[in-house]
């Protein structure tokens, strides 16, 4: 049960191109993390990424098409209802949102931009975008990294700034909104070739992790969140060896009190465990995700939750208090899922 007495539930976000049902929602088992699934809801194509509203009374999705779009429900009950029709992002393949500043920004992977929709104060929509960044630049990785790929963007956690990771220029840009447009503050430059996907700020604030898709590490950041500024300081692996092949690291999170960071790797379909000392971070143990391919990893209430897009199923983990170390729990089954968040 949440503290006003309701009981939590996750929003599940699926590709519903391979099969998957849409939104999902689901009961929180209050001791053991166990989910339940309730209801489902389609009618937007593939709403691989969610965010909810401050509040919890509206929940956000990408429609990651070719089109690309942004979704509002409604979550009053068990059964996310539409608020309105998709409302376009003017950008191609958005995998990420959050809610920044009275805006959703979307992080488009195809166009290489951050698109800001304005909310209502119902929590609605407007029908059209206040305004898009457009990334620019390259990297060296021949196939992946001819322009730029956003695919992240959040505030840090004094909601002064939304920061993009975009893997198609080895970069990271803090950026603010200026009359609705989102517009850069500073750009920051990873390793060449690295590929930052996501990032996770530790809750003290003053650092920040990315993983990194295209190499399987993870690059410690000190954060300034009073001049928006980043500095990369190291970068330390994600697995205990070498990969077969190309390992697609995926997902990341942070424990929190700040002593723990785990990963997701979909090419090695494991959940790797770190010790977080400082800016130090020290790999501790891998273990299976308990599925195939997982797209991403959230931990809420002392559990982690791997969303398994390939093998169709959700599954979590308790976590050691001691190590840090997850153990599996169970699972439940729906087709490609992509991302788990809890009200």
């Amino acid at each position: 049960m949440t503290d006003g007495g309701r009981r939590r539930r996750a929003f599940i976000g699926s590709f519903t191109a391979a099969g998957g049902p849409g939104v999902v929602t689901a009961a929180v088992h209050p001791h053991s993390g166990a989910l339940a699934l309730l209801e489902s809801v389609g009618g937007v194509p593939d709403p691989s990424y969610l965010a909810l509203a401050p509040g919890g009374r509206t929940l956000y999705a990408v429609s990651e098409t070719a089109d690309g779009a942004v979704a509002a429900y409604h979550v009053h009950d068990d059964k996310p209802r539409l608020a309105g029709p998709p409302v376009p992002v003017d950008a191609s393949g958005p995998t990420h949102l959050s809610v920044f500043d009275g805006h959703v920004l979307t992080a488009n992977y195809g166009s290489g931009s951050v698109s800001a929709v304005p909310v209502r104060p119902d929590g609605t929509l407007a029908h059209t975008v206040s305004g898009v960044l457009r990334h620019s630049g390259s990297g060296p990785h021949e196939r992946r990294q001819r322009g730029p790929h956003a695919h992240q963007v959040q505030p840090d956690p004094s909601g002064r700034w939304a920061v993009s990771v975009d893997l198609g220029t080895d970069s990271v840009r803090v950026c603010t909104l200026k009359d609705g447009v989102p517009a850069v503050h500073r750009e920051f430059a990873l390793r060449p070739g690295s590929g930052p996907r996501h990032l996770a700020f530790h809750p003290g604030g003053r650092y920040v992790y990315v993983v990194n898709e295209l190499t399987p590490t993870v690059t410690v950041c000190r954060w300034d969140a009073a001049n928006g500024a980043l500095k990369p300081l190291a970068e330390t692996p994600v697995l205990p060896g070498a990969p077969a092949g190309d390992a697609y690291p995926s997902g990341i999170a942070v424990s929190p009190d700040g002593r723990f960071l785990w990963t997701a790797t979909r090419g090695e379909d494991v959940l790797s465990t770190f010790a977080v000392d400082g800016d130090q971070l020290r790999l501790t143990a891998t273990v299976p995700c308990g599925g195939h391919w997982p797209r991403a990893l959230t931990e809420s209430g002392g559990f982690l939750y791997s969303a398994n897009e390939r093998s169709g199923d959700i599954t979590w983990f308790a976590v050691d208090r001691e190590t840090g170390v997850p153990r599996y729990d169970g699972s439940v089954v729906i087709p490609a899922p992509s991302c788990v968040v809890f009200d």
